[in-house]
């Protein structure tokens, strides 16, 4: 299978617990994972979800897996015991986020690694798709995970540490036709992450987005669906769409180490906030911040061209961006 997170051929460039280590300094300086944390990782029933969920629990982690189907992980609950709780979570719903968190804190004593995993896209042009689809997609794909992380942060700044993870894609730099609800939630989970990790800095708390590329799990399988093209849209959509629905992929990751880095990730002291995963990741996510990069030089001189007579850069850059 697929994943969105590659363009179509066609696509166009786009334009009870031991505490943890005392946090260190905003600038990167907060202490790693403990050597036994506790995880919360929603989508955990199947696919990258699930192995994260083996993962953590086969390194002595200590997890919380949030599932819309508890008996889907009956297995796993068997297999680990006490160092796997598994709860009912629908990241559309408040309570049930409140209550995935509460369960962490009231089972293992606190919260270390948050891993916003859950996420689902389908496939149609932006003429096409229903709008109640394109609001559903939003509303897993990014306010699932402003609802989770919400409902996390107070227990991680009073803890004074606490690491979030968003399984993102890297069709969060993409523009692939036929996924623009799916991409333009993961374009805004980049920017509501790389805003939460200046936010949070301070407090001790990590923030890192994960963008892969392709995976071998069934992600574009029973969960996907992929709407009429019409003939217009054939070379664009038509395209993604045929890829999406053929069921395979080329250069993907596998689950398995992905899972694996996740863990790696956590446990290094100074965490990338921002990382792809994935060969076919870097290569796509490269040539489209070279493409944007070029395209803005090339313009640079329409761009300045607004700028108030005996104004300089500094002065009409109240953020003081460089």
């Amino acid at each position: 299978m697929t994943s969105p997170s590659s363009p179509a051929p066609s696509s166009p460039a786009p334009s009870s617990s031991a505490p943890s280590s005392a946090p260190g300094s905003a600038a990167g300086g907060a202490a790693a994972a403990p050597a036994s944390a506790v995880f919360l990782v929603s989508g955990a029933s199947r696919g990258l979800g699930r192995e994260i969920v083996v993962a953590a629990a086969e390194a002595g982690h200590r997890v919380v897996a949030g599932v819309r189907s508890p008996k889907s992980l009956d297995d796993l609950a068997a297999r680990y015991g006490d160092r796997l709780a598994v709860v009912p979570l629908d990241v559309t719903d408040d309570d049930q986020a409140r209550a995935a968190v509460r369960t962490a804190v009231d089972r293992f004593g606190r919260l270390d690694v948050l891993v916003n995993n859950a996420g689902y896209a389908n496939v149609g042009a932006v003429e096409d798709v229903a709008f109640d689809d394109f609001r559903a997609q939003i509303d897993t794909n990014l306010l699932g995970v402003v609802r989770l992380t919400q409902a996390a942060l107070p227990v991680l700044r009073e803890q004074g540490s606490g690491h979030v993870v968003q399984v993102s894609s890297v069709g969060g730099r993409l523009a692939t036709p036929g996924l623009s609800a799916y991409q333009a939630a993961k374009w805004a989970v980049g920017g509501f992450s790389s805003v939460l990790a200046a936010e949070v800095a301070p407090l001790g708390i990590k923030v890192t987005v994960l963008e892969p590329g392709g995976m071998s799990t069934d992600w574009a399988g029973s969960s996907m669906r992929i709407d009429p093209v019409r003939p217009e849209y054939e070379p664009t959509v038509g395209v993604s769409a045929a890829r999406h629905g053929s069921g395979s992929v080329t250069n993907a990751s596998d689950p398995v180490k992905v899972a694996r880095l996740v863990l790696d990730v956590v446990a290094l002291p100074d965490p990338p906030l921002r990382l792809l995963v994935g060969a076919d990741a870097f290569r796509y996510a490269t040539a489209a911040g070279r493409a944007l990069l070029a395209s803005d030089e090339q313009h640079r001189e329409l761009s300045e061209s607004t700028t108030a007579d005996g104004a300089t850069a500094a002065e009409t850059d109240p953020l003081g961006h460089a």
